[in-house]
């Protein structure tokens, strides 16, 4: 096969998995609506703790997976294109049979072979997700409860936010590219789409959330699904497959941190997650797990929010779980750790790749050859902070040694004398 022909090969099948995934829409399918809030609220501040009622729309998948397993037979995986395929296919096939089990056990199964567990290991480590979870919500406890007076603003009003957001979004994408909305209906504060970024109405924003929100999902979740549409062969690489949830979510992490915009209660946010899909995992029901949340200090309506994201697509009466959540503190260590690979090892062009579109750490290595030779064109849009190449460099410089600086060996009279 010639490189045009093979160039044609992989473009049609890869035309055929944008066009077979079209309907799987993940999120949407297993979110609850907001009236589920509003009275589970409601019971709870009259004195009654009732779990919530919950049901979930089937749908049969089964001509999606017979369009996958065609793509699958037909995708070469010793090929740098068809591996990636290959893997996107396999991804949205286990996607397609999660959907079809919303409400059972049988979900828990699909998402832990998506998303993972929270006592998987940690790259590089023999520490599992939960060790570090504890780890930073331990921290955050130390610091006052994760809420340090630093002066932020706590009261800025979607409304007001929105406004901020689009002007700084037309300023760096070009005016009416990427849309902010308010929306009454969604559970989360914030979600992004290629061209849309979404807010939660009627609530209030910290300026935290502000510099997290544009940094997160805007210069990473827009920014990346921005870039897979100018794909000139992988348009696919504008969705985002299951299979690529932790490198995004843990690349918006990250972005969060070199552009100084995450706090220690955002850590603490991510961490409580993490523990509480392994309480659910073991058993505990969707009372326990929002009590767990509001011992650590959330409020009713944030402890709602965050125990719903762990009961998405399950039932709330414990013994199974949504597990997506586990990825976020998993995906910012393995990026990092990547990044730290990249500095180390000279080959820092392989971070700017990973902002190409939507994909996984392996695949930035795997396609080297193809970003090589023009088949994926390099980003047209990168984060602001990546752009300083040079004070990113400096960080993961210093990060690189100062790791190997052991705390547990350092003692008080060690800091005076070197003070």
């Amino acid at each position: 096969m010639n490189a045009q022909r093979e160039a044609d090969h992989f473009a049609e099948l890869d035309r055929q998995l944008v066009e077979a995934t079209r309907g799987v829409r993940l999120l949407d399918a297993v979110s609850w609506p907001a009236s589920i809030e509003q009275k589970f609220l409601a019971d709870w501040q009259a004195g009654k703790a009732v779990l919530p009622q919950v049901s979930y729309a089937r749908a049969d998948f089964s001509a999606t997976r017979h369009s996958l397993d065609a793509i699958l037979a037909a995708a070469d995986p010793t090929h740098p294109l068809g591996d990636y395929l290959h893997r996107s296919a396999r991804s949205w096939h286990v996607a397609t049979q999660l959907l079809e089990a919303v409400g059972t056990r049988a979900f828990s199964a699909c998402s832990i072979e998506l998303y993972g567990r929270p006592d998987g290991r940690v790259p590089g480590a023999q520490l599992s997700n939960l060790d570090a979870a504890r780890h930073f919500i331990e921290i955050a406890d130390e610091c006052n409860g994760g809420d340090l007076p630093d002066g932020a603003s706590d009261d800025i009003p979607a409304s007001v936010l929105r406004d901020e957001l689009s002007a700084r979004l037309d300023a760096y994408f070009g005016a009416g590219v990427v849309r902010v909305e308010t929306d009454p209906d969604l559970i989360a504060k914030a979600a992004a789409g290629a061209t849309r970024i979404r807010l939660r109405a009627a609530t209030s924003f910290s300026s935290y959330d502000r510099d997290q929100l544009l940094n997160h999902e805007a210069f990473v979740h827009s920014l990346t699904a921005l870039n897979g549409r100018a794909q000139p062969l992988l348009k696919s690489m504008a969705r985002s497959s299951p299979r690529i949830t932790a490198t995004q979510e843990g690349l918006a992490v990250f972005a969060e941190l070199m552009s100084g915009s995450i706090d220690i209660a955002r850590m603490k946010r991510i961490s409580l997650r993490i523990l509480a899909i392994d309480m659910a995992l073991r058993g505990a029901d969707f009372i326990e797990v929002f009590r767990c949340f509001l011992d650590a200090g959330q409020s009713q309506s944030d402890s709602f929010a965050s125990a719903q994201r762990v009961f998405r697509g399950v039932m709330p009466t414990g013994g199974a779980a949504f597990t997506k959540d586990a990825v976020y503190l998993h995906g910012l260590l393995s990026v990092h750790t990547f990044f730290r690979w990249a500095l180390k090892n000279q080959r820092m062009e392989l971070c700017r790749y990973l902002f190409a579109g939507k994909l996984a750490l392996r695949d930035v290595l795997a396609l080297e050859s193809q970003f090589d030779n023009g088949r994926i064109a390099p980003p047209r849009f990168l984060p602001p902070w990546l752009q300083h190449a040079r004070g990113l460099s400096g960080v993961l410089a210093f990060s690189l040694f100062a790791n190997r600086i052991h705390l547990d060996h350092v003692e008080a009279e060690d800091l005076m004398l070197a003070l």
